[in-house]
């Protein structure tokens, strides 16, 4: 057998009964800042932890690249990783870290790579089943 470096994340051994899911939505998530298209994907994931809300995460190829500017800003989630953060750009407005996401997560959320988040308080985010 060939060793496999590995990503474990420490939150989970340290909190084994943590519970994160991540399942394909069955629709379509848009994302909009005062009418102007942000994203729209019908490949989104949603995630569920703990008591809060759901969080929809988008390919970032779902996203317009011309609305995003990527951010010096950055936290670590010692279940999923690293993330990364965005602005969102839209007319002459700039919404600072609007969106993040975890570009190398740990093992445990590798689903997660080259999906991004948008805060709902930030911008507007429409999930429609179907």
């Amino acid at each position: 057998d060939v060793a496999i470096d590995t990503n474990p994340a420490p939150g989970f051994s340290a909190h084994p009964e943590r519970r994160i899911a991540l399942a394909p939505f069955k629709g379509t998530v848009s994302v909009e800042v005062d009418g102007v298209d942000i994203a729209r994907s019908k490949r989104a994931t949603v995630l569920k932890e703990a008591d809060y809300p759901p969080v929809y995460y988008l390919p970032i190829a779902d996203v317009s690249p011309q609305h995003l500017r990527r951010s010096a800003h950055t936290t670590h989630c010692p279940f999923k990783g690293e993330a990364s953060y965005w602005n969102v750009v839209a007319g002459k407005r700039e919404i600072d870290n609007a969106v993040w996401g975890y570009e190398t997560p740990y093992d445990e959320m590798l689903e997660l790579a080259g999906l991004v988040a948008f805060y709902s308080s930030k911008v507007t985010i429409e999930a429609k089943p179907g």
